[in-house]
């Protein structure tokens, strides 16, 4: 996962990393690899981050960038800094694979329209999960992400797909369930 890795000249690489969904075992020795070599680690919980490679026996020495909704689109100037200048960026969330309902689209977009490789280290995603214990048809699915908080649009979103023959998926809190 060193700098050399890029296969666009002297750019780095954004590396779209999966982490676990709550058992660290989970985590692939792949992900432990990309967590020592990094030097630059944009994260959605800096805190968890932190957790999750203490509890894979890691010792960070990246320079890790908060990388949340609410400040994720003033981040990707500085991240694709770190990439125009040959730095690999590892890109992490708190469960499972970013841009799933988490930060990363923006990163991932700026990146590939100048250029810049992308590459995945594939593991543990909810959705993925969620059907595989479902018992429900998983040939064809769609995943529709968090429904509407507000009762009005959140019954408007369930009328349009009322007829969907898909399989849906939805994130939802259990407090809302």
């Amino acid at each position: 996962m060193d700098e050399s890795d890029s296969k666009t000249g002297s750019y780095g690489t954004l590396i779209v990393a999966a982490v676990p969904i709550g058992c660290l075992d989970d985590g692939s020795s792949r992900l432990r690899i990309a967590l020592e070599q990094a030097k630059v680690i944009a994260a959605e919980d800096t805190r968890r981050l932190r957790r999750l490679a203490r509890g894979m026996g890691v010792t960070l020495s990246a320079t890790v960038v908060s990388y949340y909704d609410a400040v994720e689109q003033g981040r990707v100037p500085r991240l694709l800094d770190y990439l125009r200048a040959g730095q690999n960026v590892l890109l992490v969330t708190d469960a499972g694979m970013p841009i799933i309902s988490d930060p990363g689209y923006r990163l991932i977009a700026a990146a590939s329209n100048e250029g810049i490789s992308v590459t995945v280290l594939p593991g543990p995603s909810a959705v993925i999960a969620a059907l595989a214990v479902s018992g429900l048809p998983c040939d064809r699915f769609c995943f529709e992400g968090f429904p509407p908080r507000r009762e009005q649009q959140r019954a408007t979103r369930f009328a349009d797909l009322a007829f969907e023959p898909r399989t849906l998926v939805f994130f939802e809190s259990p407090r809302r369930l």
